[in-house]
């Protein structure tokens, strides 16, 4: 009996342990909006560039990027043949069928705190929103 007391204990305490230790680095790493951010946001020679993917959707579906500097979207599509590729930008009067595989520069000048860009496919299902601080 005390045998099993002690691997039942054992075992409770690896797994109690292995909870805190797992469950934390797993909510470190899975912030999806936080890395996405990060990695579709670049800027060269004093120009933003914000790449947003079209297949299936948009991705990311946010973004955070910098205001009061030129910025230019990037839409990137590789083999996408979904009303994705029918992009609207409303704001700036942007309508057009993008390619299956390939990158489309819109250039959406320079804009200010607080304003925000949303992108929608033509069929209303998908949609993504740029928000500038």
């Amino acid at each position: 009996m005390n045998k099993t007391v002690s691997i039942i204990i054992t075992l409770g305490l690896v797994i109690g342990i292995g909870i805190i230790f797992f469950g934390d680095n797993f909510k470190k790493n899975t912030n999806i909006n936080e890395v996405q951010e990060n990695q579709n946001i670049e800027i060269k020679n004093g120009i933003q560039y914000i790449t947003i993917n079209a297949k299936g959707g948009y991705s990311p579906r946010v973004t955070s990027a910098k205001a009061g500097i030129p910025t230019k979207l990037i839409v990137a599509t590789s083999g996408s043949y979904d009303c994705s590729v029918s992009l609207v930008i409303r704001s700036i009067d942007f309508q057009k069928i993008l390619p299956q595989t390939g990158e489309t520069e819109i250039d959406i000048g320079t804009k200010k705190v607080g304003e925000k860009l949303e992108g929608i496919c033509g069929m209303g299902m998908y949609n993504f929103l740029i928000n500038f601080n």
